[in-house]
């Protein structure tokens, strides 16, 4: 039980810091070029695994229009605001608001899978959004104003919720590693031609150590981490590993702390309260679907 905890934990860590290493690398790349190299990686990364557990296997007809929607939205566009969104938005900040994700979830599950909207899921979502007010406006209502950069963060927060329940929606039929795999390659596919739509100017690093960070977050964060932490959950119970998952946040304020030289601040420490404890008050008794993997 010890072990799982802290293979668990160290994916929390993992997860937590993807939103510094966002930050860093889009010093050296353009988003949609490093949302595409990104998942160029990941992709070879799960064939390289599809082929060594001899694990390929076909899609009806039927899901692939579900399929390609899933790579559309919550791969492509996902990956790619996330990374446009991390040019000015602060890390830690974009952390808490991805903390909301399993609020929104519910809210889609309750429209889209009948799932059961309480009143604790709306006093949580009230509680998590004032945690976003101390974050952004920084304790002071005339000094709130919306960065850009935190409304791209935003979509990605509303992105990865329905990539949640497009994911829930096919894993009644298809295994979660097919699903992961073919929406990837979805996302890649498309992610080729915007990166010469969207990036202006396309900027590229030519250091092998940019190339390698960007080769090693991208396999670490969404192939190893992810493996180990699906591996490990069925050794605890699921809402005590969920509790983890809320740790993300404050992962995201100490990296940025050591890697950024980033202060914390009290604004920021409040704000993280209010939204986890808002999410856990929200998700505390339901069904959990919330699976971290950004």
């Amino acid at each position: 039980m010890l072990k799982a905890y802290s293979w668990l934990t160290f994916c929390v860590m993992v997860w937590g810091s993807n939103f510094v290493f966002g930050k860093m690398l889009v010093q050296y790349f353009s988003p949609a070029l490093l949302t595409m190299l990104r998942l160029l990686f990941i992709v070879l990364f799960l064939i390289g695994l599809t082929t060594y557990k001899k694990h390929f296997k076909r899609i009806n007809k039927s899901d692939l229009l579900v399929v390609f929607s899933l790579g559309v939205i919550g791969v492509f566009i996902n990956q790619w605001s996330f990374f446009e969104g991390l040019q000015t938005a602060d890390p830690t900040t974009s952390a808490l608001i991805l903390a909301t994700t399993p609020i929104l979830t519910s809210v889609l599950a309750a429209i889209f899978l009948k799932e059961k909207l309480t009143a604790q899921m709306l006093m949580g979502s009230i509680v998590a959004i004032l945690g976003i007010y101390f974050v952004v406006a920084k304790g002071n209502l005339s000094s709130l104003h919306f960065d850009k950069g935190l409304l791209w963060i935003t979509i990605t927060m509303i992105t990865f919720a329905i990539m949640i329940v497009m994911t829930r929606l096919l894993s009644d039929r298809i295994d979660p590693l097919t699903i992961t795999l073919y929406s990837n390659v979805v996302g890649l596919i498309v992610s080729i031609p915007f990166v010469f739509l969207l990036d202006t100017p396309l900027q590229i690093s030519s250091k092998m150590s940019d190339w390698s960070f960007l080769i090693g977050s991208a396999v670490v964060v969404h192939g190893i981490a992810t493996l180990i932490w699906n591996n490990n959950i069925r050794h605890v119970d699921a809402s005590k590993a969920s509790i983890l998952s809320n740790l993300e946040p404050f992962v995201a304020m100490i990296m940025g702390l050591i890697l950024l030289y980033k202060p914390i601040t009290g604004a920021e420490i409040l704000g993280s309260l209010f939204i986890v404890g808002g999410v856990l008050l929200s998700t505390y008794q339901g069904k959990r679907l919330y699976s971290p993997s950004n």
